[in-house]
């Protein structure tokens, strides 16, 4: 006897006998159940249960109720193999809850089973979506003293990710940790589910403990550690792993290959190095490496969004001559840097050669589309083509409807703006935080107010407008009373000092961001640089020796965002920042700042928009102290600062009619690698201008059509009127001419400029009138 249990003998009488029990307890299952076994008493063993159990003529609950019968049988108990057969049968037979009460058995009889037979039991319980019951057999594994062994685990781990179950991934990560190692393709896997997920802290927290415990990363580990780390801000740690994957190359066979170098100009080109990015391209030819179509894309929209369009269009030419064929992603970044460049013949025959290739337009294309011919002036064919869109139902989503319901708002057509709002939800798009935000603003500022209940109808039924409501609600009841001050502002900002430190405000935000606590890789300040003359790309090693990068983004490239995530939640940043927008358009700075002051107190985290409307608010008042002082705080919280907020720096320079000090800061921004728009350049020429200082601001708009951005009607208003105003005629007439030429269409400050010019014209003539008489008279 061995565990209550009959050895049979090996005789051919016992094997015979053996063959017709086996068959008889499955006959009488099959017929009758388990009832008819407990009439005829049978000695049970563990090759006779093993056997009944492997029978393919028995159905799965069957096979359940005879183990069941055969556990509450006197002097027997089921052996691991007896379970693991079992086990194996409810998972391919999918009956998932037998597989609780079948553990708990197991662990009143004392049984394990083995690694291999847990290992099935978490695929299936995976596979199926039942993450909870994934937990509790690896709580019942510890419990009975067995583990995985580190494969088997690793498997475990990447099948939770591949359900996006990364909560739980996390928990078998750290498990492994501490019991055994961990292989690379399972810590990049978790990677990899971290940077897609944007879990920036849990990302950082796996890297050190990588770190820590000596993991040693593979080409893999490195391309995605340099990506994810460079994409949130952190330049100087995504160089140092680079630096430190170089250096291992040289002994293994880890070492950077294309994908490091499009992720180091991914990186470059979002932290607004973009110098940087384009020199690291060169090295890209010549380092061994052949350019994919990712390569190209990278390059294209980088150069596209920081307005380098000649560069652009000469890396797209590129591309195809290399025998890649554009997507429609290219293609909608090329189309978008032309409009957005001014470029709108070459957008159109971009979007002609787009249809003739047989590349297939998205909803995108046609967005960028309709938004850049509003801003190019042509807001009825922009129109137009939405409305044929319409039509045809194709093409169209709620980004498109806002945005032509935010060049309706500007245009001061509220009625159609809310018909297009009522259009939104007859057609099941959702009404945005930005779409209700831009119609709420236009109301305000036209007082139509009739039409507010109406969009409030069309949108109550979504989630967004209780949240907004009941916001709306607890904010006003925080707020109370507007402060009583002197002055429509709170003094939130503080700034000591004389405006030259504008200047080091925005030229040492790097020696804050050095100053800061962080754990970055192989940190040495004192470390002296080596150049390699072996190397094949030494700009990048040379940005990887510099220790001025901070570890947060100093620089964006795109532009602060009013709204971050589609989602509502109570009191995040993008309800703040929406509300700042619509007190800011009424001219409440004082009730702006009360709810900037309360939300910053309760630990929201502001971002460029919000430091940027404050600053344009402050600039249009006049308070330019309070404005140096938000952009102080903006540095030494390391917000990262965009174009747009240079481009408030150099306005308020302007206005205090500090051109010498705003031409100095558009210097610390193109050695920072910044860019300029077309907005930055009407500033720039505007504010030189006023100051007299023609020569570089006609420097400037030589720049401008050279870099690729054409004037708009702007450009040349500003133009014209600064140079009239300072009694260069000519040159004002000159400007008129090209404004003329380069189909601009005028304005109504065009008119009022023109009238200016046309009185000065008279001025000019009337003294060489009276110049030529008194010649005569002489």
């Amino acid at each position: 006897m061995r565990h209550g249990t009959t050895l049979f003998r090996s005789s051919p009488a016992s094997e015979l006998a053996n063959v017709l029990l086996v068959a008889s307890i499955s006959k009488s299952l099959a017929v009758s159940g388990t009832r008819a076994l407990d009439v005829a008493p049978i000695t049970l063993s563990d090759s006779l249960v093993l056997q009944i159990l492997r029978r393919p003529q028995l159905e799965p609950a069957q096979k359940l109720d005879f183990f069941r019968w055969a556990s509450l049988r006197p002097n027997y108990k089921h052996s691991p193999g007896a379970y693991s057969q079992v086990f194996y049968t409810v998972c391919r037979a999918g009956c998932l809850s037998e597989i609780g009460p079948l553990l708990g058995l197991m662990k009143k009889d004392e049984v394990v089973v083995d690694s291999p037979t847990f290992k099935l039991l978490l695929d299936t319980v995976i596979r199926s979506g039942k993450f909870d019951s994934a937990l509790e057999i690896l709580d019942t594994m510890e419990e009975l003293g067995t583990s995985l062994n580190p494969h088997m685990y690793n498997s475990v781990l990447v099948a939770f990710l591949k359900k996006n179950q990364i909560t739980m991934a996390l928990s078998i990560f750290y498990k492994l940790l501490e019991v055994s190692e961990i292989d690379c393709l399972a810590c990049n896997e978790l990677l990899v589910a971290l940077k897609k997920s944007d879990s920036k802290d849990d990302f950082r927290k796996v890297f050190e403990k990588l770190r820590e415990k000596d993991v040693s990363f593979d080409t893999w580990g490195y391309n995605i550690s340099i990506h994810a780390f460079g994409c949130w801000g952190d330049l100087n740690r995504s160089l140092r792993l680079y630096k430190e994957m170089r250096t291992k190359g040289c002994s293994s066979s880890i070492g950077p290959d294309l994908c490091t170098y499009n992720s180091l100009l991914q990186v470059l080109f979002l932290n607004g190095n973009v110098k940087d990015a384009l020199i690291v391209w060169e090295e890209l030819k010549n380092s061994g490496h052949e350019a994919d179509e990712f390569t190209y894309r990278i390059l294209i929209q980088g150069c596209c969004k920081s307005f380098r369009i000649e560069d652009a269009s000469r890396a797209f030419k590129e591309m195809q001559h290399n025998g890649f064929r554009p997507d429609t992603v290219v293609y909608n970044s090329l189309l978008d840097g032309f409009l957005k460049g001014r470029k709108l013949a070459e957008a159109c025959q971009l979007f002609e050669k787009m249809v003739q290739e047989g590349v297939r337009a998205s909803c995108w294309t046609y967005n960028i589309l309709i938004d850049g011919l509003i801003k190019n002036s042509r807001g009825a064919a922009a129109y137009a083509l939405f409305c044929d869109l319409k039509k045809k139902r194709q093409f169209i989503d709620g980004v498109t409807y806002s945005i032509v319901v935010l060049h309706l708002c500007r245009e001061g057509q509220l009625q159609v703006a809310v018909e297009l709002i009522n259009e939104m939800e007859e057609r099941g798009f959702v009404v945005d935080l930005v779409t209700v935000t831009s119609l709420l603003v236009a109301l305000h500022r036209h007082g139509g107010w009739e039409w507010a209940e109406q969009v409030m109808k069309h949108v109550r039924e979504s989630s967004l407008v209780p949240n907004v409501l009941r916001w709306r609600a607890e904010m006003e009841g925080m707020m109370g009373a507007p402060q009583d001050k002197g002055k429509d502002y709170l003094p939130l900002f503080e700034f000591k000092g004389d405006l030259t430190e504008v200047l080091r405000f925005v030229s040492s935000s790097d020696d804050l961001a050095h100053d800061t606590t962080s754990t970055e890789v192989n940190d040495s300040p004192t470390e002296k640089v080596h150049f390699d003359g072996w190397s094949l790309s030494p700009h990048v090693d040379q940005l990887a020796d510099k220790i001025h990068f901070g570890s947060s983004r100093l620089f964006s490239l795109c532009k602060g965002q009013r709204v971050q995530d589609m989602g509502i939640k109570s009191f995040n940043i993008d309800m703040v920042n929406t509300y700042m927008a619509i007190f800011l358009s009424k001219g409440k700075l004082s009730m702006a700042c009360k709810l900037f002051e309360i939300f910053t107190s309760m630990g929201k985290e502001p971002v460029s928009y919000t430091y940027n409307s404050l600053m344009s608010s402050f600039i249009k008042k006049g308070y330019f102290i309070e404005a140096w002082g938000a952009l102080r705080e903006m540095g030494e919280k390391l917000c990262p600062t965009d174009i747009a907020t240079y481009n408030m720096i150099i306005q308020g320079l302007g206005k205090m009619g500090r051109a010498d000090l705003a031409s100095a800061v558009l210097d610390q921004l193109i050695e920072r690698g910044g860019y300029l728009d077309i907005v930055m350049y009407n500033t720039l020429i505007h504010v030189l201008g006023k100051a007299g200082r023609f020569d570089e601001a006609n420097k400037l708009f030589k720049q401008m059509t050279s870099s690729g951005v054409n004037p708009d009607v702007v450009t040349f208003n500003i133009l014209i009127e600064v140079h009239t105003k300072g009694g260069r005629v000519k040159e004002a007439y000159k400007f008129l001419r090209m404004m003329l030429d380069a189909g601009c269409s005028p304005n109504h400050i065009t008119d009022t400029t023109l009238d200016l010019l046309e009185r000065e014209l008279e001025k000019l003539r009337l003294q060489k009138t009276s110049f030529v008489q008194h010649e005569e008279e002489k």
